[in-house]
Order: structure tokens, then sequence, then C-alpha cells
């Protein structure tokens, strides 16, 4: 049979031992990543050739550590999380010759993202059960979601992970071998999905989602996260100038702005969790999405924030898993096809459409809803890309 990998993430309770550990591991990956990127840097000016991750990984262990006896800290942790830190700096390394990237940026502390990588090496590692997890280097972990991870005890494999720390609160992601039992069901037909600002999807069906990031509870939360960002602010400016904010209350301060943050984004996620599970639980024979130039949408600075806020890029990513795990064909059109300004009836194009026009009239006396139009148009599209 074949297999199919998922990943799975959910909340965590360590011990304060395992706390200890976890912080220790993913500080030594934040170390050794920016000593890879600064060792190569050094080469560079030297007109020296550029070391590898392996090569790198190797010299580290057999020649550094051994010459400089201060740094044997390194060793102290778990060894395929410093090394896959090494790889992940080869990767970024590698975007950039490419031109895929930017130059690899060094990541700080408190403020990249840096998670500590595990692997499964042996059957008696990275066993789950119902309740707690088996982490190699932390051991049982108890889990804070009961059931959602499949045990080991079901036949289910975990092949990999990563802990990670985010505002105060610690998080697994497992990587799960399961059973493709994907089938397709094309008896109904496919629906097209117009995304945008006003509201966050139509549904080519009829159905619209509305914009979370209008509700009351998210305005409220947005209210209190400027206020908090707004005593922060004054905290820093105070001990800059030299006046008795204790260093204890600027940090007590600033979890109280990241766990706002991490509410405010976790609310966003379920939000577009909850739109895809419901699109795809009506069984289309295939989805079309529009190819957006987010990028492009975020140049403008009087609608950034409210593109940002609409998460476009994880909705994607999300919904081509989904619709991959589900059997579904996942259809692109090209970011340059006229979906709202193409008539659904006569595909006359309106050139003259403006972006405050919401009702869409057609010279053939075609009357419909401008995102709804554009949704219909993008379900009948003709030339596409499978994503």
């Amino acid at each position: 049979m074949k297999k199919l990998l998922k990943s799975f993430k959910t909340e965590i309770h360590p011990t304060p031992e395992q706390k200890i550990r976890i912080h220790k591991t993913i500080g030594t990956c934040r170390y050794v990543y920016n000593f890879y990127l600064c060792h190569n840097k050094a080469l560079y000016d030297k007109g020296e050739k550029f070391m590898t991750g392996k090569s790198f990984s190797i010299w580290l262990n057999n020649e550094y550590i051994p010459d400089n006896p201060d740094k044997a800290w390194i060793k102290e942790v778990y060894s395929k999380a410093v090394k896959r830190s090494i790889e992940d700096g080869c990767i970024a390394f590698t975007r950039f010759f490419k031109h895929q990237s930017d130059f690899p940026k060094f990541k700080k502390k408190g403020k990249s993202d840096v998670k500590m990588y595990f692997v499964r090496n042996n059957p008696k590692d990275c066993v789950c059960e119902r309740h707690r997890l088996k982490i190699p280097a932390l051991g049982w972990v108890r889990i804070k979601e009961k059931g959602y991870i499949p045990t080991t005890k079901d036949g289910y494999v975990i092949k990999s992970g990563t802990v990670s720390i985010k505002a105060d609160r610690y998080y697994v992601s497992v990587l799960v071998e399961l059973p493709d039992n994907k089938t397709a069901d094309h008896s109904n037909e496919g629906i097209g999905i117009d995304l945008g600002l006003k509201d966050f999807a139509t549904v080519s069906n009829g159905k619209t989602y509305k914009n979370i990031n209008k509700s009351a509870k998210l305005k409220k939360l947005e209210k209190q996260l400027i206020r908090e960002q707004r005593s922060l602010s004054r905290k820093y400016e105070n001990s800059q100038k030299g006046e008795s904010t204790q260093r204890a209350n600027i940090q007590k301060q600033k979890l109280k702005v990241q766990k706002l943050h991490h509410r405010i984004d976790n609310i966003r996620t379920d939000y577009i969790n909850k739109t895809i599970a419901e699109i795809v639980k009506t069984k289309p024979s295939y989805i079309t999405i529009e190819d957006l130039n987010v990028k492009g949408m975020m140049k403008n600075r009087h609608l950034s924030k409210a593109v940002a806020s609409q998460k476009f890029y994880e909705f994607r990513i999300k919904l081509q898993a989904k619709c991959n795990e589900n059997g579904i064909e996942l259809r692109v059109a090209d970011r340059w096809y006229p979906s709202s300004k193409t008539c659904h009836y006569c595909k006359n194009i309106r050139k003259d459409l403006k972006l405050s026009d919401r009702i869409f009239k057609c010279a053939c006396g075609y009357i419909e809803d401008r995102d709804l139009n554009a949704a219909l148009n993008l379900r009948d599209a003709m030339t596409y890309e499978v994503a």
C-alpha cells in the first residue's frame, strides 16, 4: 500500500528539566547556524573555497572543538539537531547561489524561529501514546491535545519532528507515515474561489466566507495589542534615558505582546483551517484559485496590513495539502487572468472596471456581485496550471 506523510502539530507540557534541555539545544543550534554562516563568509573574504554543510560538520567535530575546549558544550546537546541546523545553513546558501533568495541572515536570540529537530533512528525512538510522546534526548513529554497524533500502538510511524517555542508555549510538530487511502470523487462539479479583502473568500457555489479581521473579537484584541506595544515602547525609552525601568519588567511586557500576537495569529489560522475543511467537504472534482501577486500587493502602504492579515499564502499552501490528501485537483489560474473584469455570461472584458465597483454590470444585461462573478470565471477557466 502506498504511504502518505502528514504533519501534526500540537502543544506539549515539558517538565522544568526538559524545558532547560530544549532551550539549551535551540540556543546551540542558533549558535552553530550563525557560526557556519560566519565561517563561510570569512572563507569568501580570503578567496578560499566554500565549505559545504557535511564538510563543516566534520571539521567542527574533529578539528575545531578538540582545539577549542571552551566550545565543548556544543557536543552536550542532541547531535542530530545541531547537524540539521548546519544543513539548514547549507540550504540557505544554495538558494542564494541559485539567486532564489537573499544572502542568509544571522539568527537573533528571541527574534528568529529556531527549532529543535529530532529523527527516528530506531524503533524505540518517537513512540507516541494517547497522552504522551517519546522524543530523543528529552524522553516522555506530555501532550496537551490527547489523541490528536496517531499512536504507535495503531501501527503509525513517526519519521521525524521538531520542538519549538512561541510566546512561552512549547509545541511539537511530527511527520507521521499514514496509509494513502485517498479516493477521488468526481461526482460533484468543480468550484472556483476568489480571495479578497472585503470578504476573505467567495466560492462559485454562492458561499461567502467573511473577513475574520473585521470581527469584534479581533478588533478588540488588536486594540489591546496597540496598548501593550505602546507600554513596551515606553519602558524601552525610559531604560535608554537611564530611568529605573528594570529589565525583568521589560521582559514581562515583551511576553504580554508576544502572547497577544500569538493569540491573534492562532485565531486567523484556525479560521483558515475551518474554511478549507468546509470547502473540501463538498467533494468538488477540482478547485481553481488565482495566483495572487501578494508581494506586489504588500508594496501598497494603504493595503499592506490588510493583505498580510488575510494570510493568502498560508491558505494556498494548506488548501494544496488538503487537496492532495483528498485526491482533488487544485488548479491555479495565471495572475494576469482577468477574472474580475470578464463577464461570466458573454465573456466580454470590462477594462474600465474600478476596484470600488462592487457590482459587475455588463452591456449584455448581466448583473452580478463582483467577487462571485470572478469565482464563476475561475471555475470555468480553461488556462491554468495544476499545483
